[in-house]
C-alpha cells in the first residue's frame, strides 16, 4: 500500500518521520510505502535466523540487526528482515553501512517485491555477498550468492527441507533449515 504524499521527501526527512510513525514503513523512489503485518510463523523464521546467526558470528567482527535498520539502493531505503554486516557502523546510524548478508521472509503480499524488486536492488549493492528469501510456512529458501568472478546467478538456488543447510561463506558459517524453522506450524 502506497501513502501518497504531496511534498516531496528527502531520504533524512523520511527517516525522521517515521521514527514517530506506529506502523513501519519504507521508502521507495520518493514514495512512502507501508508494510504488511507479519504472522506468527514469519517472526519465528526471521527470530530464528537472526538468532542462529547472532549465537554463531563473532561480535567482534559482525553485527547482526533485524527490520528496524535500513539499507539503501538505488531506488530508495529498505528494511530487510535479518541483516549481518561488519562491525563498525556508529551506534546511532538508522542505515546499515555495507551489509554482507540480507534476509527477507515471504509474505503472501511480498513474494513479487522480494523475489524481483528487491533482489535486484540488493544484489547491486557492492559490499553484499548473500541474499536469501525463506518461505515462512515450510523449510524452503532461495539463496543468491555472489561467485567467485564477483556476479550474482539470475536465479536462486532452491535449498529444501529440514535436512538442508545453508552455507554462507562470506560470513564463515552454516545453518541448518531445522533450526532456521524451529516452531514454525
Amino acid at each position: 500500500m502506497n501513502l501518497r504524499t504531496d511534498v516531496p521527501m528527502a531520504k533524512e526527512a523520511f527517516l525522521r518521520w517515521s521514527e514517530r510513525q506506529d506502523g513501519r514503513y519504507e521508502f521507495v523512489e520518493g514514495k512512502i510505502v507501508m508494510m504488511t503485518g507479519a504472522s506468527v510463523n514469519h517472526n519465528r523464521v526471521a527470530g530464528n535466523l537472526f538468532g542462529l546467526l547472532w549465537s554463531r558470528l563473532d561480535p567482534a567482527l559482525w553485527q547482526v540487526a533485524q527490520s528496524d535498520y535500513a539499507v539503501e539502493t538505488l531506488r530508495g531505503l529498505r528494511y530487510p528482515d535479518v541483516l549481518a554486516e561488519p562491525v563498525g557502523a556508529q551506534g546511532s546510524a538508522y542505515i546499515s553501512p555495507g551489509p554482507v548478508l540480507l534476509a527477507e521472509v515471504l509474505s503472501p503480499s511480498s513474494l513479487e517485491t522480494d523475489i524481483h524488486e528487491k533482489r535486484g536492488e540488493y544484489t547491486a549493492l557492492p559490499s553484499l555477498q548473500a541474499y536469501v528469501v525463506l518461505a515462512q510456512d515450510e523449510p524452503r529458501l532461495w539463496l543468491w550468492q555472489r561467485g567467485e568472478d564477483g556476479v550474482f546467478p539470475h536465479a536462486g538456488e532452491m535449498i529444501v527441507g529440514a535436512e538442508a543447510v545453508l552455507a554462507l561463506p562470506a560470513l564463515g558459517v552454516a545453518l541448518s533449515l531445522a533450526e532456521m524453522y524451529r516452531g514454525v506450524r
